[in-house]
């Protein structure tokens, strides 16, 4: 097997084992660090061993025997072998009469990361690189700070858990509803970080990112059924996950929701999103953000083209999204519904009102210049195009904008490539 075989085996291995191996450690040893260090260990070996000794039939079954043996030498080197075992059944805390509705290991790692315990920035953290398998940079990227920031931030998370004594273990049923609505905001932009990742150097789209979302999200919404938001997030991510194949062109730039081939996209998983989206209509109760964000996907994708998108619709929509939260990147994409809706000239404006919120934001900048390119602003349009690739952390991403900036002198009369956002 050459090299790059060998390096494909890993990666793949890493996607599919990295979350069960590290939640498999944590609940045998019951400390997150030993967990983090042992599988980063064991991948380690299985860099220099596979080559010579081959990918074995059952990555997963090794990967989790070199680990066990990687964290049980430094348990030993440390001399706290007692210790460690007695923290690792108190933080497991299974005991008798507290049993899980869920036996997923995986599920037992994200409740631990998202425990309310910790800040929101330290539960996302913890869930991308424990659950997600990302590296520090790409998190720290996702974050806009610096890696040894953010490796601090992630040290003192797992710190806090240990010292807190957070039991490993999914909340009781009297607990479960508070617990639910931090864990699908932790999932929600695990997703995002899947469905346009950050890293400069992986893949644009992650589907292991957003598969894992997606399976932790649809195991929440079997532990409460009746949640609102976790119907409606779910939907969402099914919904955007139905056009995945067909957001990257053959040259592996990112393709806008306008310019999307809709043929390609997953009939049954947008069939399955709207069933969620119409059930929680049918109950009426007052949605909440992920339930509003969900039926503005099923708008965009009831429509058989873009033409005959609802947009009004869509501006209603978002107007009942801002009243729940009214934060810019909200506005930003109610005003490129609105500039649909009313002319690019009135959604300029209604942009132009959030640059001192979102001048860090390269999607501003995109949306600007898209908008400035259909008014025939090109000076203007070139500028803002530019700000947006300097700020862009997705490849895919940074070649439509350069794409999109390279057409200007010849662009006036183009389709429009308006930056429809594709989470909304």
């Amino acid at each position: 097997m050459n090299t790059i075989d060998v390096r494909e085996a890993v990666g793949r291995a890493h996607r599919e084992e990295w979350a069960r191996l590290v939640a498999a450690l944590t609940r045998r040893f019951g400390d997150l660090d030993i967990a983090e260090e042992a599988a980063a260990d064991a991948f380690a070996v299985a860099v220099r061993r596979w080559p010579d000794d081959g990918v074995p039939p059952n990555p997963g079954a090794w990967l989790t025997t070199t680990a066990t043996r990687k964290a049980i030498d430094r348990i030993r080197r440390e001399s706290k072998r007692d210790r460690k075992h007695r923290q690792a059944r108190m933080t497991y805390d299974d005991r008798p009469g507290t049993p899980e509705p869920i036996g997923d290991e995986r599920l037992r790692l994200i409740f631990t990361c998202c425990h309310p315990a910790l800040a929101m920035e330290s539960r996302v953290a913890l869930t991308l690189r424990l659950v997600g398998g990302l590296t520090m940079a790409e998190i720290a990227r996702a974050f806009l700070v610096q890696e040894s920031t953010m490796g601090q931030r992630i040290t003192r998370a797992k710190a806090k858990i240990k010292a807190a004594r957070i039991p490993y273990r999914v909340p009781s049923a009297h607990d479960l509803p508070a617990r639910v609505s931090g864990v699908l905001a932790v999932l929600y932009l695990v997703f995002n970080e899947g469905y346009l990742a950050t890293g400069p150097g992986t893949d644009p789209v992650r589907h292991d990112l957003t598969a894992e979302a997606i399976r932790l999200t649809r195991l929440i919404h079997a532990l409460v059924p009746g949640d609102g938001e976790a119907a409606g997030l779910l939907a969402l991510m099914l919904m955007t996950e139905a056009r995945r194949t067909a957001r990257l062109s053959g040259s592996g730039a990112l393709v806008p929701l306008g310019e999307q081939d809709r043929g390609t996209w997953d009939a049954e998983l947008i069939a399955e999103g709207h069933q969620l989206v119409r059930r929680r209509l049918a109950s009426g109760e007052p949605p909440g953000p992920y339930q509003i964000l969900a039926a503005i996907n099923a708008v965009h994708t009831s429509a058989r083209d873009v033409r005959d998108t609802d947009w009004p619709q869509v501006v209603a929509l978002y107007d009942q999204l801002a009243a729940l939260d009214p934060s810019p990147v909200v506005a930003l994409n109610r005003a490129i519904a609105v500039a649909e809706l009313d002319g690019a000239e009135v959604g300029l404006a209604l942009v132009d009102r959030l640059g001192d919120r979102l001048a860090g934001y390269h999607a501003y900048h995109a949306t600007r210049a898209d908008l400035l390119r259909r008014l025939e602003r090109d000076d203007e349009a070139h500028q803002a195009y530019g700000r947006a690739i300097e700020l862009a952390g997705n490849t895919a991403e940074t070649a439509h904008l350069t794409r999109l900036r390279d057409r200007l002198p010849v662009a006036h009369n183009a389709p429009s490539a308006t930056v429809i956002p594709e989470q909304a």
